[in-house]
């Protein structure tokens, strides 16, 4: 068919999120890590007969904006479409091979119907080890990729409707908490069915070819409204700079430097200028790269636009070959969140120049990924892994928000009274920072404090942080936002920090881990910001008297604190 009926179309497109929404559920709520079940760090998708992305759920942006491509690169490079059959699921976390990094398994199952292929499903765990040099795989030492885990290439985990044993076995043999990856697994392809069933469903009401001609419709509207959206700004370029703490192994900062060009309906981003690929394992693929970029603009320009590969059309993006945004093999990449929110910033820095009321100032643009390798008295091995996250910047409409994940990878918080009750450590801190969030007639969001005691057993730490060197600008005369910081206090009153990015830390019972992170940036001049904002800030301890005085030019601050 060559059109559709817009209110059939607008069915089908809200049934094909609700089918992407049925396998989120059925990971949450089937799933065994507290990185999935907890965090939420798993994305799903259902995409169209030839593979492009059609529908997805409310998870991860940096992993639905890639699934596409991770598929892509599978059907043209390893296994053609034409020889999958019914039944089977296809598996890889190649980051050379379309995907993120290693701890983030992408699988994928096509829908049938009659015979017909109608389309395919997908889903992407991120999963609580997979083997490497440290403790939940975030190994700060790595040099090369062989040495951050278990590397599976694309191949079929299940055949025609049987598992692949021998595969499953062999990963689970390669990570340290096997059971915990079993189940998470095991989610993974309960999904696929789930939303296999739920494709085939409407394909089925609707008959395959008023389905694929839907599909097509959806896209084309995507990137009509993307169009609109982008044609809406200015014509003109801007260029921005970001720059990287190091990447863990010297003290070397890394640029990432961004040339925009809008003319009419399209867009181009060049990242000519950035640093070449480092040592350390913070470098980016395209996939990852685009998946940023791709992040930045739908956030700025089209919160009402259905994400889909049809909004990827009117964007280009040239990545230069051996940059740190276009990583060659074998360079590592799991700590690659630590370049990949700093894209986000810089595409948001460009943007400020084009239309500066809409874009606000940094947010805190790091996963802050932690992990504790535990050993028990009972000698029993456990990984402790959590992310954390800081302030927003502030913007043209009011204050940046306080410890909030930003979209781009969307996590929520783990409770400390489910990690307490899982792991031996003991929650000593958990909150907001005050005056962690840049001064600015619109304030920037408040970093947080996460504090833990080890109890009753010995580990090691491994982090994956940045911010420490570089805060997250401000916008219009805003300040910017806090650093971070790792410190460990040892049980006889002595401390040392530590720097953003390590793997095996020692640590022993009834040492405490201390970690602060940044604030947002602010925006506009602080001396105009509003005396009764200022005045509640003080009152809610977000701000102190002396920050009020010395920032914000308050002309007494014990006065602000009466009032």
């Amino acid at each position: 068919m060559s059109t559709i009926d817009p209110v059939r179309l607008e069915v089908i497109r809200n049934a094909l999120v609700a089918a992407s929404e049925e396998m989120s559920i059925t990971i949450w709520r089937t799933s065994r890590s507290t990185v999935v079940r907890e965090i939420l760090d798993f994305s799903t998708a259902v995409f169209d007969a030839q593979g492009r992305n059609i529908a997805q759920s409310a998870r991860i942006p940096v992993h639905l904006n890639s699934m596409s491509d991770c598929l892509k690169t599978i059907l043209e490079k390893y296994i053609p479409l034409e020889t999958w059959n019914e039944g089977d699921v296809i598996v890889t976390n190649d980051p050379y091979a379309g995907g993120q990094h290693l701890p983030d398994i992408q699988t994928f199952r096509p829908v049938f119907v009659d015979g017909e292929r109608v389309g395919i499903v997908g889903t992407l765990c991120h999963h609580v080890d997979v083997g490497g040099g440290a403790a939940g795989s975030y190994y700060a030492a790595a040099t090369e990729i062989f040495q951050e885990g278990i590397r599976i290439p694309p191949l079929r985990l299940v055949d025609k409707g049987v598992l692949n044993t021998g595969v499953f076995e062999m990963l689970l043999y390669n990570v340290r908490q096997a059971d915990e990856t079993r189940g998470d697994l095991n989610a993974q392809i309960a999904a696929l069915g789930i939303g296999a069933r739920a494709v085939a469903r409407i394909a089925k009401k609707y008959g395959n070819a008023n389905l694929s001609a839907a599909m097509s419709a959806i896209l084309d509207g995507s990137e009509r409204m993307m169009r609109a959206a982008i044609a809406a700004l200015p014509d003109g370029t801007a260029s921005f700079v970001e720059t990287v703490d190091d990447d863990g192994q010297s003290d070397t900062p890394i640029r990432l430097e961004i040339a925009i060009t809008k003319k009419g309906d399209t867009i181009s981003l060049d990242f000519t200028g950035s640093s070449p690929q480092v040592r350390g394992p913070v470098n980016n693929t395209p996939a990852m790269t685009c998946s940023a970029v791709y992040y930045a603009l739908l956030a700025a320009l089209g919160s009402d636009i259905p994400a889909n590969s049809g909004c990827y059309r009117p964007v280009s993006v040239n990545l230069p070959v051996g940059s740190v945004v276009n990583a060659q093999f074998p360079a590592p990449v799991v700590g690659r969140m630590v370049v990949n929110h700093r894209i986000a910033t810089c595409v948001f820095g460009a943007l400020a120049q084009i239309a500066p009321e809409r874009i606000p100032a940094a947010y805190y643009a790091i996963s802050y990924v932690y992990a504790v390798s535990l050993v028990k008295p009972d000698a029993k091995r456990q990984v402790y892994f959590d992310i954390e996250v800081g302030g927003w910047g502030g913007h043209a409409g009011g204050d940046g928000a306080s410890a909030l994940s930003c979209g781009l990878h969307n996590n929520t918080n783990a409770p400390i009274e489910m990690v307490e009750a899982k792991y031996p450590v003991t929650f000593t801190r958990y909150g907001l920072l005050p005056d962690s969030g840049g001064a600015g007639e619109h304030r920037g969001g408040l970093g947080l404090v996460r504090e833990f005691r080890l109890e009753g057993a010995d580990g090691t730490l491994s982090t994956n942080f940045e911010r420490f060197r570089f805060p997250p600008y401000g916008i219009k005369g805003g300040q910017p936002g806090s650093l971070s910081s790792t410190t460990v206090t040892h049980k006889d009153g002595s401390t040392h920090s530590l720097n953003s990015k390590v793997s095996g830390v020692p640590l022993a019972s009834g040492d405490l881990v201390t970690i602060k992170t940044s604030g947002g940036g602010g925006f506009g001049k602080p001396e105009n910001r509003d005396p009764d904002l200022l005045k509640e800030d003080l009152a809610e301890g977000l701000v102190t008297a002396e920050a009020a005085h010395t920032l914000y030019k308050a002309v007494s601050p014990q006065k602000d604190v009466a009032a």
